[in-house]
Formats: C-alpha cells, structure tokens, sequence
C-alpha cells in the first residue's frame, strides 16, 4: 500500500530526469518505512540467535553445570557477577541507590549546573551538525548540484563507536565497581536507543529542525508513561498537569505551521510518524537504564555495555545492507561531511558522558526536564543559522511548553522540602 503509489510516482521522474520531490525520496528504496524494516531485519538476525542461546544456557542451568574456557565469558553475558545488587541483599531487603548520605544543597546545585552545561554545550553543536548533515548538499558547485547523505544508520553507527571507545579506555585506566549486571540486559536499552536515533536523523528529512526540537519536550510524558510499566512508579497530581501543559504547548507550535509556508516547516505525516517512534524509543531508554542503575554500576560502565551492543547491531545491519562502503566512499569525496561526522560523534560521545551520569545522580525524568531547558536555544540557533520562521501562535505554545517545566522544577522543589521536614518513620516513597 505504501511502496506501490511510490514506484509508480516515481517513474515518470526518472524517465524525464527531472527532480523527484523531496518528499517522495530518490526510490522506493529510499523510503524510511522500507529502510526500518530493512533494519530491523538487520538486528532481527543477531537478537534472535541470541535471545535462543540465552535460553539455551538457561534451561541448561549453564552456570553450576558450566567448564572451560568460555565459561567466564558466558556467565558475565548471561548471568553477572553473583553479586547481585540489584535486587536483594543477604536478609533478602532491597539496597538503597548508591546515596550513602544526603549531599548539601549546594552540591546538589552544583552538580545540577554541571549536568545542564555538560549537555547544552554538547548537544547544541550536535544539533547544529545533526541539521547540516542530513539537510543540506555536500559538494554543490555551479555546475554541479551536490549530494546529500542519506543513510541514518551509518551516522549512528559512527557516533557509537566513537562513545564504545572513549567507554573502553576509561573503564581499562580507571578504577571501577565490580561489575554485576548481565551483559544481555544492555541490549534492550541499546536496540531502542540504535532505533531512537535512526527516527531522529530520518525524521529531518520531513519536518524542520525547531518542531523536532520542541517535539522532543514532550517526552516528559511517555517518561512517565513507561515510568508507570518498567519502573512502576507513581506520580503527583502537579506531574500530570504540566505534562497536559507541555502536550498544549506543543500542540499549539505544530498546529501555527502553515501548508504554504515554506517546505522546511511543513510537519508531514512521516515527520509525525518517526517523531512519535523517536519519543517512545528514547523513553524506554531512558527508563530502562534508570533501572539497570540499581545494579552497582558507574555511568561509564552503563555507556560501554550499550554502545558494545550498539555497535554490533548497527555495523551487523550496515554490512548485511552493503552500506557501510557506500558510507565510505560518500567520507572519501566530501571531506566536509567527514569533518562533521566525526565532530558530530564527538559531541555524541560527550553527551552520552552527561546522560548516564545525569540519569544515575538525579533519574530519568530530572534528566528530561534538564535536556529541555536547552531546547529554547536550540530553536533560536536553528532560526538564526538555517533561516527557520516561527509564527505568533507558536511562539506562545513555546511559552506554554517552557512555562510548564519551569512549574515542574519548582513543585519538585517544593516536595522535597515537604519530605524532609516529615519524621523519618513518615517519610514518603520518592515519585519520580
């Protein structure tokens, strides 16, 4: 139903050699929908096999009945350390997260302003980058029109890579916990993460770079919702309300864009579609590292064991699809895309840095809260650099949008106060 209309709508175009529109791709083969599921096939053929070797050594009861020289190998990917953190100590209680004592205020704050810069600086540049690669040609010149780079999959591969080695040396200089997490239990946060990004860069090709930044701000609310089914936590009443404030907000932004503006703000049903894919994936990310965070593990630690995984599943998918040469050959003739590449994964690495650290130190949706502050200044830098126009009416849902974290900061301060001043056999179970 999808690819049919497509081919046919593209013939005629490569028949008269003329332009195909941009919304249409260059083939059938171009489009995100048959790209995804190309991708998923990709990581469907390592996940798969694993998952029956995981169950394989399970019902085999692999780690009393275990020899060789694979077996340390096997127990760490399938079972961990026996160690076990996460879930119970030897009276059978549940441990506390790893906050020995109460840091003073100030601490708190500075360690706050220390996430906040950490990620703005890095994900500002990101996003800049992230704009120019997939919108913008490489190569143009007055006789020749240039080209652009298509494959999203390629980009994630090259930030993640970059993120799995700066991990890896840091992990092999410093002193770390011992770790006790299975290592399978990366792949899940992994594979959506791989996934998450693939709909981020996909989705600038149909939609401008300030709706997907603004879109990004609601992510409070599937947060909470898979809050609700991994974690099982609880919300206030005030959660609620800012985050039907947010979804206003951004309502009202989506809503101003006009079908005859210009092209870069018309919000397409496949822009829609990857944004909503990006928000979901990216909350269970989110959420699911939180939770592996009760093994004990430090932030580093947590970006090696994804970006591993990570790394597997993107170059696995590249190397079936025959892409990753393509990807090559496209660095090999436009030096200026591999300048931005390689900056683009820098900043990824950085960032993935800030991100588990925020995550581990204040939670999943502190963590949210903290990356939207920045998302005001993205949009003034897109406006600024690529030429973007926001009307009246989005501008307000922007407002609205802002208003309604900022009231989400305060009513978290406001509880936190109220915790502390209550005796402490009263004290009431933290709500993220």
């Amino acid at each position: 139903r999808f690819c049919l209309p497509l081919v046919l709508a593209s013939l005629p175009t490569m028949a008269t050699g003329e332009e195909i529109p941009p919304a249409l791709q260059d083939s059938w083969g171009d489009f995100w929908l048959f790209r995804f599921f190309v991708n998923a096939a990709g990581y469907a053929s390592i996940v798969v096999p694993g998952f029956l070797l995981i169950q394989y050594f399970k019902r085999r009861n692999y780690l009393e009945t275990g020899r060789g020289i694979c077996f340390p190998v096997i127990k760490s990917c399938v079972f961990g350390s026996e160690v076990k953190s996460v879930h119970q100590t030897e009276d059978g209680s549940l441990p506390p997260r790893a906050e020995p004592t109460e840091p003073s205020t100030a601490r708190q704050v500075f360690k706050l302003l220390f996430c906040a810069a950490g990620l703005q600086a890095s994900y500002l540049t990101w996003g800049v980058l992230q704009e120019r690669v997939m919108t913008r040609t490489y190569g143009a010149s007055e006789t020749d029109p240039g080209e652009k780079f298509k494959d999203s999959q390629f980009l994630v591969f090259m930030n993640r890579i970059l993120a799995f080695t700066v991990a890896g040396l840091y992990c092999a200089l410093t002193k770390q916990p011992r770790h006790g997490a299975p290592m399978y239990k990366y792949s899940f946060a992994s594979l959506s993460n791989i996934l998450s990004s693939w709909c981020q860069y996909e989705a600038l090709k149909y939609i401008s770079f300030p709706t997907q930044v603004l879109a990004k701000a609601s992510k409070v609310i599937p947060v909470m919702m898979m809050g609700k089914l991994v974690s099982r936590k609880s919300y206030e009443y005030w959660e609620y309300l800012t985050a039907a404030l947010i979804s206003i907000g951004v309502s009202m932004f989506l809503l101003s864009s006009a079908p005859n503006r210009h092209v870069s703000t018309v919000t397409t049903f496949s822009g829609i579609v990857l944004l909503a894919g990006y928000i979901i994936f990216d909350s269970f990310t989110s959420n699911w590292q939180d939770a592996l965070f009760t093994y004990k593990m430090s932030p580093v630690q947590m970006m090696f064991g994804v970006n591993v995984f990570s790394c597997l599943f993107t170059v696995g998918s590249l190397l079936e699809q025959g892409a990753l040469l393509e990807s090559v050959r496209f660095m090999a003739r436009h030096s200026e895309f591999t300048a931005h590449a390689v900056l683009l994964s820098v900043c990824s690495a950085c960032g993935q840095l800030f991100i588990f650290y925020t995550i581990n130190q204040f939670g999943a949706a502190v963590f949210t809260i903290i990356m939207t502050l920045r998302q005001a200044f993205a949009i003034l830098l897109s406006c600024l650099i690529y030429g973007h126009t926001v009307t009246v009416v989005g501008g307000l849902g922007i407002a609205v949008v802002f208003m309604a974290l900022f009231l989400r900061v305060y009513a978290r301060s406001r509880m936190k106060k109220r915790s502390k001043k209550l005796p402490a056999g009263d004290t009431p179970v933290q709500k993220v």
